[in-house]
């Protein structure tokens, strides 16, 4: 396991992944993987199919177990929390096929994911909170969605889906979101307005965004992480990325000139 206690106490690190492997019955899907992200910066993941990029994930909100490392946010060892606990302390994932509730409003999808008391009641006829319904409707406009709050979610087109379950990400009010091919299925128009969308939500929150289109990843402009085979092998600007010969031969297909 890498050595991070020095970073472990700056102000400025929310998440660290120390070290951490992930062994699948001798099958090492993240073989000693270390990452850091800082409180409200945007981080862009990267690597071939089978890289190890959704275990990543799947390991930081505790849907999977790491064999050896830790997982470390907001100073405290997480490794072994479940991932209802690890939500509740300020983690929340976007998964690549959208999960809104079709049978419900946007408006109500949002409020839902924005609701801080989660007791079943609390569901069942109460009004909600003035500060929810003011934060749900902020949302709306950041997502582009406010003209369509009464819509059925399921009448949404393909990327609005996918815009509403970010801003449900978003109203969780997490500091840590993690959103896995956000542009899935989107074509060129709908990946430039989620990247705006995304470059949007830096400062209030960090972003890990796992994605694998190089023309959406150079919009987001954000810090690269290049995975490969469970581990980290690259990490630098969108630009010494794509010039990196190491990359281009393991994930960009074509060899350094």
């Amino acid at each position: 396991m890498s050595d991070l206690a020095p970073l472990l106490t700056e102000p400025h690190l929310l998440l660290a992944v120390d070290g951490v492997t992930v062994d699948f019955d001798g099958f090492k899907a993240l073989n000693g993987f270390s990452l850091t992200i800082d409180r409200g910066s945007l981080r862009v993941v990267i690597g071939p199919n089978g890289a190890g990029k959704s275990t990543l994930c799947d390991t930081i909100i505790g849907r999977v177990r790491a064999t050896d490392g830790r997982v470390v946010f907001k100073g405290e060892d997480i490794t072994q929390l479940p991932e209802f606990e690890i939500v509740r302390r300020g983690i929340c994932r976007k998964f690549q096929t959208p999960g809104v509730l079709p049978s419900l409003s946007v408006l109500d999808n949002l409020l839902i994911a924005a609701q801080k008391d989660r007791r079943w009641w609390r569901s069942f006829g109460v009004a909600e909170a003035v500060e929810e319904r003011e934060k749900v409707d902020e949302i709306l406009e950041t997502i582009g969605l406010a003209d369509r709050s009464h819509i059925l979610a399921g009448e949404l087109a393909h990327g609005e889906k996918q815009w509403l379950e970010i801003g449900m990400v978003v109203a969780t009010d997490a500091d840590l979101l993690l959103l896995d091919e956000p542009t899935a299925g989107m074509g060129p128009a709908e990946t430039s307005r989620t990247a705006d969308l995304i470059r949007g939500l830096q400062g209030r929150h960090a972003v890990l965004v796992i994605d694998h289109d190089m023309s959406f990843i150079e919009q987001l402009n954000g810090r690269v992480t290049v995975m490969h085979m469970g581990q980290f092998l690259k990490e630098g600007s969108v630009a010494e990325i794509r010039k990196d010969p190491e990359v281009a031969a393991v994930y960009l297909g074509r060899a350094a000139e």
